[in-house]
């Protein structure tokens, strides 16, 4: 099963998307995390603080894979497997501009897709955390514009792959799909 839990920042997704991913795995299940976010300052590292504690005591195995997701399932034990991927808007990041040159909107799109199929197909539950970054009618430059149009169509195709798709809104799970 591929969960789709989206919502704004601060909405409570993260401890949504972990409660998801824990009852979703069965006895004897590995439980991974796939962290995206690659830290730079003091507030990434309270944040990632922050998502550790939440997940401490819950028996996830942490693989840090900020680019190339699919990547991460060399580093999991064969076996059934359940995997929560935290989270999409730094994923899309790191792939767009990590590079010398940025990745083009339809590039990003189609290497973030694809490696989420492939998580999808080689594991037994897939939780997937993403945010809404197209809500606040804020005009930005072109390259963020870019930015922000591709995780519409990311999150677009995600909501389409996934046998669930859940809004978090101020710690309240609605159910989309």
């Amino acid at each position: 099963m591929m969960v789709l839990v989206v919502g704004g920042s601060g909405s409570g997704k993260s401890s949504y998307a972990e409660k998801m991913a824990v009852s979703l795995a069965q006895a004897g299940m590995r439980k991974y995390y796939l962290a995206t976010m690659q830290v730079f300052d003091d507030e990434g590292r309270k944040k990632v603080d922050r998502h550790r504690k939440l997940r401490n005591g819950k028996g996830f195995f942490t693989i840090e894979q900020p680019v190339r997701i699919s990547s991460a399932l060399e580093k999991m034990e064969d076996g059934d497997r359940a995997v929560l991927l935290e989270c999409i808007s730094n994923l899309t990041a790191n792939e767009m501009f990590s590079e010398k040159k940025a990745m083009t909107e339809i590039q990003v799109t189609e290497n973030v897709i694809r490696d989420i199929k492939m998580l999808k197909e080689q594991t037994n539950h897939l939780v997937v955390v993403s945010n809404n970054v197209f809500e606040d009618g804020i005009t930005y430059d072109e390259t963020t514009t870019k930015y922000i149009r591709a995780m519409g169509k990311i999150n677009q195709k995600l909501a389409a792959l996934a046998d669930r798709v859940v809004e978090v809104v101020e710690g309240i799970p609605v159910i989309i799909k």
